[in-house]
């Protein structure tokens, strides 16, 4: 049996909750490796809609063990709050199906409030970030000043630690007009907050290796899009983590070697949420129509996404350096009824043609996209459960999408409901 990472290979939002739904279905242990809570998922089970921002999305399943890698920041107050509505749905969260990495940095409100200040502060010149922590979380982490949830089951290291990261916020609140951070209360609040996380603290390492041993099957669980990636994405428009398949690996605790199958989520079209360049946006009545149709806002923010025509050149990029080895295609049905379909297969940039999404931030705010004109079709793939169901067209257009990203489509999407999936090569298999 093969272990499967889930990453996203545009910005995010390209489906991920259904697809990895369908596969926490058949993995025994489902990891979150990166992120935190600034990113959701959207299961549909049943008739019932679970909105997930920070736990994996197995938690929903019986029988199945969640983990929370140590390449999240974990907000314990957001986690609370998340663990309470599934509670209210009947979702019973507990150290038994959850396991929290015991090195895991924390997000403490300091950090949302530093973000949404800076933000503020930035005179429009903003990232576009869900001001919820998860940038300022991360710097103090590499800046080996953060709080992790070991911490606070040891007060006199709490206090270490808080000697440590106030000093460096107090300046930087000073420089934004904002007040000192109030110890006190900032520690009355862990201290109330620690006895319920700290059942969840785990050597989750070990975990994951007894599961390995045993053949279990894991799913790494990804959040956002490769082209949000810290290094490889639109910077400093990103997020403030890796999101390609290795940090799998990093994020939770195991080798390289564990990690056997990668499976690119990849809408049918593009879409953006927030600041940053996005060759193909569509700012017409064809770009509102996508979003319309596809209901394009956000999980976690509810703001509206800007959406656009398929990129190849940046998906096949994101599959290189992502380790892609197919693609779960989602959201074909929104195209349906469409005479006409362009397809980005290059880039202009002045009197250049490029083959690739560069690196340089004004070169990715310069350049237009190359456009290829495939056929649409006017029939409806919505639920359809077999290449059969298809129109001639629609399969065209994934097979001339497979031939320009240089990556087979495993699965295919054509509904938000779970079974309305066509399955070309099951991953775990």
């Amino acid at each position: 049996m093969a272990n499967v990472v889930v990453v996203g290979s545009q910005w995010g939002d390209e489906g991920k909750g259904k697809i990895v739904d369908w596969l926490s279905e058949r993995a025994d242990v489902v990891v979150r490796f990166q992120g935190g809570h600034n990113a959701g998922h959207t299961l549909v089970i049943d008739g019932t809609t679970y909105k997930l921002s920070l736990l994996p999305s197995g938690i929903v399943r019986p029988g199945k063990t969640s983990i929370i890698g140590n390449g999240v920041v974990l907000d314990p107050w957001a986690l609370g709050e998340e663990i309470e509505r599934l509670a209210a749905q009947g979702v019973e969260v507990t150290p038994d199906n959850l396991q929290i990495a015991a090195n895991c940095s924390l997000i403490l409100p300091i950090h949302s409030e530093l973000d949404a200040s800076r933000e503020d502060a930035a005179d429009g010149a903003t990232i576009g970030t869900t001001r919820r922590g998860i940038g300022p979380a991360y710097e103090d982490k590499v800046g080996r000043r953060a709080i992790r949830l070991c911490d606070l089951a040891e007060p006199e290291r709490l206090e270490e630690r808080l000697d440590a990261l106030l000093p460096h916020h107090d300046a930087l609140r000073l420089g934004l007009g904002r007040q000192p951070v109030d110890r006190a209360k900032l520690r009355a609040a862990l201290e109330q907050v620690a006895p319920k996380v700290l059942p969840f603290a785990a050597n989750v390492w070990r975990t994951l290796r007894d599961a390995q041993r045993r053949n279990r099957k894991i799913l790494f669980e990804g959040a956002q899009g490769l082209m949000l990636d810290v290094d490889h994405g639109t910077y400093p428009y990103v997020t403030s983590s890796h999101t390609v398949a290795g940090q799998a690996a990093a994020g939770a605790g195991v080798g390289p070697r564990a990690l056997d199958y990668v499976l690119g989520i990849t809408k049918a079209y593009t879409t953006r949420v927030g600041e940053g360049p996005f060759p193909t946006e569509l700012a017409d009545h064809i770009g509102q129509g996508l979003g319309e149709r596809g209901h394009e806002f956000g999980t976690v923010t509810g703001r509206s996404r800007r959406c656009g025509w398929f990129d190849t050149v940046m998906v096949r990029q994101a599959i290189t350096i992502g380790g892609i080895t197919g693609i779960a295609l989602t959201k074909l049905d929104i195209l349906d009824g469409m005479d006409e379909l362009q397809v980005c297969v290059g880039y202009k940039l002045g009197r250049q043609t490029l083959d690739y999404f560069p690196a340089a931030a004004a070169e990715q705010a310069a350049i237009e996209p190359i456009y290829e004109t495939l056929e649409g079709w006017q029939q409806s793939t919505e639920g359809a459960r077999s290449w059969a169901e298809l129109p001639a067209t629609a399969i065209k257009y994934i097979r001339r999408l497979e031939e320009l990203i240089g990556a087979p489509v495993a699965l295919l999407s054509t509904s938000p409901e779970r079974e309305d999936t066509i399955l070309v090569r099951d991953p775990f298999r």
